[in-house]
């Protein structure tokens, strides 16, 4: 069922895919006022990385993860080549369901193999962008017939829980989430999109999590300063839509990106710098937002999989590594398959034996907090050692 508030819109026929729409236009627009008002006025002033993504932004997006520069996309999709016949035995995954699809070129992968397995029925396409998941949704059903093909427009920090539910004789799904998206929320938006992922987790389901990992600094700043300019016009992108949405008058020119891995905080910091001091009305939301000379206003962090949250996993968590944990290093690249079956199934392993979670008291806790060692786990078994983690879980406890 749909959150309370929320409106499910579906679209659909024998010719256009399934798309429902949890983020309708009015609700993207108020969405995009609070969150633009909150960041325009706070110190410093910051925007989340979510609204680089209208139509244009999705499309320079594609075009950064073919750069050169921008290692991840490409060695994740060789980590995918090398695993995704060994992720399609261990899942059988009936749906597929990938959170930020973007073109879902990745995911062809996966998609293969799960046909080769003659297991898949059903892809969920997620993104925040109608025109994005539209088409991609249509490129995969006609790449794929017979293959259902359901698309999903929302906020994966708000429309988690509304995903579609397992079909009833439908098999298992496997929740993908690439790219190294989790490194552009905080620890507060991670925890939060953690649980929500726990509640719709069903015994049988799988997470596969794609996690950059800290690497030399030289090559994470060229990464997000590109020779050809491209991550400058998608840094620049929010801006245009802040112009459109919120009837705003930003000057592009006015602005410099500003993009670089901060060691202490482990994570690439994205800014955009104020050439000058100046003004901008952003009538929509009735405000003059003065900026000074050097002024910097943060537009996105990317988070590499060693910072503060994973740098101390808990003795549970090394154990559930180690018991549970797999690491296949190819000389530059790690694929770490790791148990996490403690994550939400109905058992969670103690000391060697099975202990079974019911409705008592503290047990959402105990499993909340299961869900957060097991991550940490995933990551600390990756840690300073390849170019992404791919990890993926094994079967939750039936």
């Amino acid at each position: 069922m749909a959150e309370p508030g929320l409106v499910r819109r579906s679209v659909g026929n024998v010719l256009v895919p399934k798309l429902d729409v949890l983020l309708e236009e009015n609700e993207r627009v108020a969405l995009l006022r609070s969150e633009a008002r909150r960041g325009l006025l706070s110190r410093p002033k910051a925007l989340p990385p979510k609204w680089f993504y209208d139509a244009r932004g999705s499309t320079l997006f594609e075009a950064i993860t073919r750069l050169p520069e921008y290692y991840l996309t490409r060695r994740e999709r060789e980590i995918l080549d090398a695993r995704a016949g060994e992720i399609a035995r261990r899942t059988r995954a009936a749906t597929l369901i990938e959170l930020g699809a973007g073109s879902a070129e990745k995911t062809r992968v996966l998609l293969n193999a799960l046909a080769e397995a003659r297991t898949l029925n059903r892809f969920v396409p997620f993104d925040v962008c109608v025109p994005a998941v539209h088409d991609t949704a249509a490129a995969i059903r006609g790449e794929y017939p017979g293959l259902d093909v359901h698309g999903v427009v929302g906020d994966f920090q708000r429309h988690v829980e509304v995903l579609p539910r397992p079909a009833l004789a439908g098999g298992p799904r496997l929740i993908a989430f690439l790219g190294s998206t989790i490194g552009n929320l905080d620890a507060a938006e991670r925890a939060h999109f953690f649980t929500a992922l726990r509640r719709i987790l069903a015994p049988g389901d799988f997470f596969l999590l794609g996690a950059d990992l800290v690497k030399d600094k030289a090559r994470l700043d060229a990464a997000y300063n590109d020779a050809a300019g491209v991550t400058v016009q998608f840094n620049k992108n929010v801006l245009r839509v802040l112009n459109r949405d919120l009837d705003a008058a930003f000057d592009e020119s006015r602005f410099d990106h500003v993009a670089g891995y901060d060691p202490a905080r482990q994570l690439v910091d994205i800014r955009l710098r104020a050439r000058v001091s100046h003004v901008v009305p952003v009538r929509g939301l009735d405000l003059m937002v003065a900026f000074s000379a050097g002024e910097e206003m943060r537009t996105g962090d990317c988070c590499s999989n060693s910072a503060a949250p994973y740098r101390s996993p808990s003795h549970a968590a090394r154990d559930l590594a180690a018991r549970d944990g797999r690491a296949i290093d190819d000389g530059c690249l790690l694929a770490a398959l790791v148990g996490v079956h403690r994550l939400v199934g109905a058992r969670v392993q103690r000391r060697g034996r099975v202990a079974r979670v019911g409705p008592r008291r503290g047990a959402d806790a105990q499993r909340q907090r299961d869900l957060a060692g097991g991550v940490r786990a995933l990551e600390a078994v990756a840690q300073a050692r390849g170019e992404v983690a791919a990890i993926f879980g094994r079967q939750i406890g039936q």
